[in-house]
């Protein structure tokens, strides 16, 4: 077991190949959840994993689980896994690291022919990261209890399309009831940005808690251009001269808005 590693250039691969489902022009990634483009990345992830021999799971959120049999199948699994959806303009690895690491533990299990006590399975939830549809984890907060399926399935994007609509459309409302699946332990390696570790010097660390956040849909327009006013030269302290015209401004009507609320333009 001293020399038992994981493929890197395999992992790596993993990561660059899902990055290319949703990639923007700066190097980042849009693929929100229940999209069509969610739809490519959950079938390519689990695409590998049936390579890899595993069985796949999807309860009635859409949470996937990718299973690996042990000797004792009548223990509750060792999980691992995160999220596949990003942020609109999100990076390659925030959350895809967490579900492809924990694919390729199973891969290097495969190839060194190990098999484990209990079984082992790889997870990824829906609507982590709350881009298009709110709440904000919204996968793992029904399996857990903290909001109940009717209110997921409620929830609605800015164009009025629901979660249970999308689940049905891109075929990852499954039967299993969240919250039924067994875990016997979970563990998620994940890539957040933030300067906590780096100012700490530390490469690895433990997430004690999480952040409450609050979204918002803002659209901005501001003041219209002003024109430079023209300044005369001739350096004497009381010039008559004044321009023939100066184009007025005013602001846009949503300036005005802002304003009256209180806002800065």
């Amino acid at each position: 077991m001293s020399d038992l590693r994981i493929n890197s250039d395999r992992l790596w691969d993993s990561l660059m190949e899902l990055a290319k489902i949703g990639a923007t022009p700066k190097g980042g990634v849009k693929r929100l959840t229940l999209t069509d483009l969610d739809k490519q990345g959950r079938d390519l992830v689990t695409g590998w994993a049936r390579d890899a021999g595993l069985s796949i799971t999807v309860d009635q959120i859409g949470n996937v689980f990718m299973r690996r049999d042990g000797e004792d199948n009548t223990l509750p699994p060792i999980m691992t896994g995160s999220h596949i959806d990003t942020q609109p303009t999100g990076g390659k690895f925030d959350g895809n690291y967490g579900v492809l690491a924990g694919l390729e533990v199973v891969r290097t299990l495969n190839d060194k022919g190990i098999k484990t006590r209990a079984p082992i399975e790889v997870a990824f939830w829906t609507n982590e990261e709350g881009s298009r549809f709110v709440p904000v984890m919204m996968g793992s907060g029904v399996f857990c209890g903290a909001f109940t399926l009717e209110h997921a399935y409620a929830a609605k994007d800015t164009e009025g399309k629901t979660v249970g609509e999308e689940l049905e459309r891109i075929g990852y409302k499954g039967d299993q009831v969240p919250g039924q699946h067994p875990i016997g332990a979970y563990f998620e390696t994940h890539i957040e940005q933030g300067p906590v570790l780096e100012d700490a010097d530390k490469v690895i660390g433990v997430v004690p808690a999480v952040m409450g956040l609050s979204w918002y849909d803002c659209t901005v327009t501001g003041w219209k251009p002003t024109p430079a006013r023209p300044r005369c030269t001739c350096a004497k302290t009381r010039c008559r001269w004044r321009p023939r015209s100066f184009p007025k401004w005013s602001p846009s009507p949503t300036a005005i808005r802002l304003m009256a609320a209180g806002r800065s333009a």
